[in-house]
Formats: C-alpha cells, structure tokens, sequence
C-alpha cells in the first residue's frame, strides 16, 4: 500500500481505525464519512489524513470528492432503523461512490456474514441462502447490506469496475469488539443473550489479521465482483470465549437463551484459504491481547 492513494470511508468505526493508524504514514489517505463528533475528525487529521465530511445517502455529497484513488475501502454502515435512508446511504451510496471512484485499482466492499439465512451449526459459504439474519436487533442490517452487494455487483460488471465483496465475520482486538463487550457484561453480571441451538459458533477475525489480508483482498478483486467470507481460520462460540474470558478474569457469565438471538453464523473459509490464505492469531491469545490493552487490572495475577 505505500504510496497509493486510499479512499476510506466510514473511517471512525472499529474495522476501519487500525486500517489509518496502520497506513497513515505511508500512503495518502482519504477518510469519508459524517463527521459527526469533531474530535474524531481532529484526531484524524492530527494523523496526517485529509477528512471529507459527506453522506452516501445524498446524491450530491461527493462533490468536491477527487476520484483519482489507486484503492477506494468501503467500510461505511449506517443503522438507523430507516429503510429509506438505510438503504439509501448503504446500497445506493455504494453504486455513487464506485461510478465516482470507477478509475481506481480495486473497490473493496466490507459486507458482513450477517446476510446468511440462520441454518443452525452448518458454515456457511459463499454460495449459501441469503436472508434477514439481524432483524430482531438491527432491523434495516441484513437487508441493507444484501441490497449493498447487489449494487456492487452491478456496478462492478456495468463499469468494469475491479471490486471485491468481503462478508466480515466477527472483528476484534485491542480497540475492542463483541468478546469485550461480554467481558463488560459479564463484569456487571448482565445476562448475555444467546440462541437455544448451542454452541453459538462465529469466526472471531483478529486486527493483526485483517490488516495482513487487506491488501490481499484488494489483489483479489474483480469486474465479476469478487465475494468472500472474511473471518478467523477457527471457529470459536461464544460460549467458549466467555469461558476463556471467565478463566482469565474470574468473572462468570450469565447466559440467557432466546429466540431472538442472533445464533450460529460459523462460516466456510475455503474459498478465503484459496485467495487470501489463513490467519494466524489463535482466539484465546487474541483475547489475552484484548484484555491486556484494555483493562489489564481485570486479568487474574497468573494471567497478567
């Protein structure tokens, strides 16, 4: 990546924050987005990256966008609750940011595994039934980003558009992610709602990780449009890492089934093996680099 020029947009969300810490003093970045808490915009142009207040969901917020990036990383997502609006900064908005961008190197779309129709403990893969997995707790989520891949799709093959579509499964590391929001949980003794088809199994996606297979993906993309599941080598529950957290911490967690919970979204990771290669950070360990970034007091004295 150095030297090029990068677009990212969604720059202040959790994926995409280690992305710039990492780049920033080698390529020339971009970083899209709302803006709207201007301390995050000031930390970032402290950083060295130029910052374009904008709205995907409005046609007319690109202007004064430039559009000769080598690389355009999509990792904006708006949940709102609105369809419209939902729908229109991530779906439409993609289409509007690739026909600005269309001369770039490769267009990289971070989607989510959240577009599986729930199918128990079979991983999915690429080619598995789509459905409207995150309703109970994100109404718009899955729709949204199921009609995003569409318009990158099209645009991609319509414009001969290199892009690729990476359906994220579970981010996390020393910024944080769903393993600490449980630890938090379990801290507070906050019951963690989980589905009644146990283990509740996801491929928990280190950052160390998935800064190495960026520039991969990008390498990878394509007019068709490339798609692939985005997640850790090893499939791991929740259960299992609140154990793990619990042997770490002392803290237990409470478990309450439900209906309404997500449940297991394991996926298939042969095809990111084939383009991508494996990961490297082994779950538990990436846990104790976790909890060590964050709350290091939390740890008990034989893990600290």
């Amino acid at each position: 990546m150095k030297g090029s020029k990068i677009l990212i947009t969604g720059p202040t969300g959790q994926v995409a924050g280690p992305v710039i810490d990492a780049w920033a003093d080698q390529a020339e970045i971009v970083a899209l987005a709302r803006f709207s808490d201007n301390a995050q915009r000031e930390r970032l142009e402290a950083a060295g990256v130029q910052c374009l207040q904008a709205d995907l969901a409005d046609p007319a917020s690109l202007q004064g966008l430039a559009d000769d990036f080598d690389y355009v990383l999509n990792f904006a997502v708006v949940k709102t609750d609105s369809f419209d609006y939902d729908l229109a900064a991530n779906a439409e908005g993609v289409g509007r940011l690739m026909l600005h961008c269309r001369n770039a190197r490769a267009f990289l779309h971070l989607s989510s595994t959240a577009v599986y129709q729930y199918a128990g403990h079979e991983p999915r893969s690429e080619d598995s039934p789509l459905g409207d997995n995150h309703r109970a707790m994100f109404p718009t989520y899955s729709i949204s980003k199921i009609a995003a891949e569409t318009v990158c799709r099209f645009t991609a093959k319509q414009f001969g558009i290199p892009a690729t579509i990476a359906r994220l499964s579970v981010p996390y590391g020393d910024n944080g992610g769903w393993p600490w929001y449980h630890l938090l949980m379990m801290q507070a003794g906050v019951p963690i709602d989980i589905h009644p088809e146990r283990p509740n199994s996801y491929n928990l996606l280190h950052v160390d990780d998935y800064l190495e297979k960026l520039p991969f993906l990008l390498g990878a993309a394509s007019v068709d449009a490339t798609t692939v599941n985005y997640g850790g080598s090893e499939a791991v529950s929740i259960e299992a890492w609140c154990a793990w957290l619990q042997e770490l911490t002392g803290f237990e967690p409470v478990f309450r089934e439900s209906e309404q919970a997500f449940g297991s979204l394991a996926i298939d990771t042969t095809r990111m093996h084939q383009l991508i290669g494996p990961t490297r950070i082994p779950w538990r360990e990436g846990i104790v680099r976790m909890v060590t970034a964050l709350a290091p007091e939390l740890l008990k004295p034989d893990h600290g």
